[in-house]
């Protein structure tokens, strides 16, 4: 197979977004009889799943206090409904159990799902958490719960099967995907047009009508190449300009995976449990010698996954401080703090575990790190930016909401063929200097 040279599309990125997208496009041109999926071409640096896809912890999940990110993420939980064989998806629900600082947002999140016909149900109040949680687990035990949101759709997926059957339909739609190929720079137009004519990489130059840049954590090193700017100014809800806020920032994300038999984390009706994510501001106190961890307000997330062999998961993560250049160039490269989880992340999540679930006590010997979590790139406002720049690439900064968002590729391949989404509208740029953003929540989280 010849190396692709000129393609009325090309895509960077064969992870969830960019074959999501590869897929739709393929789509969306047949059936407009504007073109096939012939015309369209993937390009990846690696392979497919190589990077940040390939090693999600696979949740799907709509606990969001934004609304727009909350509509967003309803759509992409129809994709992984009707394609559930095919992306392994488990749609076991999701609990958001939370303290009472969150109790007031996790109520406007209850309250706003219902509006848009997401089922969940919500209890209130610390005695009735408890009882409620008891009812799922038997020996559930942590404390400073007031409010629990049990999503009733959600759940999660075997990261790298879903990526590969994207490609796998992808490519019956006539999408070609070449791997091996890294992107060393850009191509603009002459000084009459701003538009990107073609990529140069280390296979040779691509030649392309439209570009589509779906690199998940690598998206800086391609906002540089397209000479955007490194910083922004943002209006605040009080009118207030600050300027030089940095475009892009890098985020650790520690997971692992307690390897336990995952059929021993089952309910009470000995069915797969709904993942667990747990907000608290109780002391936690060590599972190896009963030590203060913190008394600060902390987060994990849990989930029995067969795929991982064990309870996998993760915690709250933590700005890089490692020089940001060094980060971008190669986030999930060998020598990146994805595969260097700290030991105090595994006495901390362990702690949290025993903390939730009494049968997690004395597990601690049996902590495995894993290759999942990484580094995230994140956004000013730490929310996706979705938008048309250079007047023909499309960039996809997902600001780590990835993986879960399977759906913003058919979203985006409607926009590419002209129609614009109401849903990726809240996402453009222009956000902020128009001051129109997102509401933060109380969460522990940057993304929630």
């Amino acid at each position: 197979m010849s190396f692709p040279q000129n393609v009325p599309y090309l895509i960077i990125g064969a992870g969830i977004h960019g074959l999501s997208t590869a897929l739709h496009l393929a789509k969306s041109l047949k059936s407009s009889g504007k073109g096939t999926g012939e015309d369209i071409v993937v390009i990846d640096k690696s392979g497919i799943a190589a990077g940040a896809s390939g090693i999600a912890c696979g949740v799907v999940r709509n606990n969001y206090y934004q609304p727009a990110m909350r509509e967003l993420m309803a759509h992409s939980v129809t994709h992984w409904e009707a394609n559930a064989e095919a992306f392994q998806y488990n749609p076991v629900g999701y609990l958001q159990i939370s303290a009472e600082s969150m109790h007031e947002d996790v109520a406007q999140i209850y309250k706003e799902q219902q509006a848009i016909g997401y089922t969940s149900d919500f209890i209130e109040g610390e005695a009735e958490c408890t009882a409620y949680m008891k009812e799922i687990f038997s020996d559930w035990r942590a404390q400073n719960i007031t409010s629990v949101l049990h999503e009733k759709k959600g759940g999660y997926a075997h990261n790298a099967a879903a990526i590969y059957a994207l490609a796998k339909m992808a490519e019956e739609e006539g999408v070609r995907i070449v791997t091996g190929v890294t992107v060393t720079g850009l191509k603009g137009a002459n000084r009459s047009s701003s538009a990107i004519t073609g990529v140069d990489t280390d296979k040779g130059h691509i030649a392309c009508d439209y570009l589509v840049v779906a690199a998940g954590p690598w998206v800086r090193d391609f906002w540089t190449m397209a000479e955007l700017p490194d910083s922004v100014s943002i209006k605040g809800a009080d009118g207030a300009v600050h300027n030089g806020i940095p475009m892009w920032t890098f985020w650790q994300l520690e997971e692992g995976v307690l390897r336990v038999d995952p059929e021993s984390f089952k309910t009470n009706d000995g069915k797969l449990p709904p993942v667990v994510h747990v907000d608290t501001d109780a002391p936690l106190l060590s599972d190896v010698d009963g030590s203060v961890l913190t008394e600060d307000m902390w987060g994990i997330y849990y989930k029995p996954d067969f795929n991982f062999g064990g309870i996998q998961g993760g915690a709250m993560p933590y700005p890089v401080e490692k020089a940001a250049n060094d980060v971008a160039i190669d986030p999930y490269g060998p020598s990146s703090p994805e595969f260097v989880s700290s030991p105090e992340f595994a006495h901390m999540w362990v702690s949290a575990l025993a903390h939730c679930n009494e049968r997690f006590s004395g597990t601690m010997p049996k902590y495995h790190k894993e290759a999942s979590g990484g580094v995230g790139c994140f956004t000013p406002d730490s929310f996706p930016v979705f938008d048309v720049f250079r007047e023909n690439c499309y960039i996809i900064a997902d600001s780590n909401h990835g993986y879960k968002m399977i759906g913003v590729g058919e979203l985006v391949a409607k926009e590419i063929t002209g129609e614009t989404s109401a849903l990726l509208q809240p996402f453009r740029f222009s956000r902020y200097a128009e001051g129109k953003l997102h509401p933060v929540s109380n969460s522990p989280y940057p993304w929630s």
